[in-house]
């Protein structure tokens, strides 16, 4: 009978990225379309700053996690050269190293070094990869995918509060941004939070705070240094 584990880590690295992209896109294009309606701009201008926030915003996003999980990416290659060149030069010292190892975590030394032989025999490089680095398939950095999804999800967030922007009656405008932006908040902190399997009630309150206090915050100074345009 096949047993199956669907363990939440496996999508850590992707989450992530979409969660911190989704919640900066509405929260940031939200905020500076609050800020610029607060200033007594015209529609156009609205939107003019709220699409250009989500186009630089995606562009900043995307390159910021290349670049972030690029280097990551970088130091992991590293690492993996200096084993690969470890086990080539000095095997022997790495097998008693890897069976320490796994005396450390509990097994018998006897035991530890035949494990650690026979681990070795079938990857060494895996092994020593796994077990005294931590690398694996599902923490392995991605620097592409993180790049992709940070930029998808910040447009797909930021794309809510230009949309009720554009058809949004001109009263309405500024209530109906806020009101929309902390509905969808809510909706994806409960959704990292189920995904992550974490408190529904934290997961979201936290998102809406930090989003409504942002969003406040440039609504006021929207109106401390704006004017008003005919």
């Amino acid at each position: 009978m096949r047993h199956f584990e669907g363990h939440r880590t496996a999508h850590i690295g992707w989450l992530r990225a979409a969660v911190l992209g989704a919640n900066d896109g509405l929260i940031s294009t939200a905020s500076l379309v609050l800020g610029v309606a607060a200033a007594g701009t015209g529609r156009a201008a609205i939107l003019i700053a709220g699409v250009a926030g989500l186009v630089a915003g995606a562009m900043s996003m995307a390159a910021g996690e290349y670049v972030s999980v690029s280097s990551q990416a970088d130091t992991e290659a590293a690492d993996m050269a200096l084993e690969r060149h470890e086990l080539a030069t000095a095997p022997e010292a790495e097998r008693v190293e890897l069976a320490k190892i796994y005396e450390n975590r509990g097994l018998e030394p006897a035991l530890a070094r035949q494990v650690a032989e026979q681990l070795m025999e079938r990857d060494a490089l895996g092994a020593h990869a796994r077990d005294e680095l931590g690398l694996s398939d599902i923490t392995a950095a991605r620097p592409l995918q993180a790049a992709l999804a940070s930029a998808l999800s910040f447009a797909i967030g930021a794309a809510l509060p230009v949309a009720v922007a554009a058809f949004s009656p001109n009263p309405w405008l500024p209530r109906l941004v806020t009101a929309s932006a902390l509905v969808m908040l809510t909706v994806l902190g409960a959704l990292a939070a189920i995904v992550g399997g974490a408190p529904i009630g934290r997961g979201a309150f936290r998102v809406v705070f930090w989003g409504a206090l942002a969003m406040a915050t440039s609504a006021g100074v929207g109106h401390l240094f704006g004017t008003r345009v005919p």
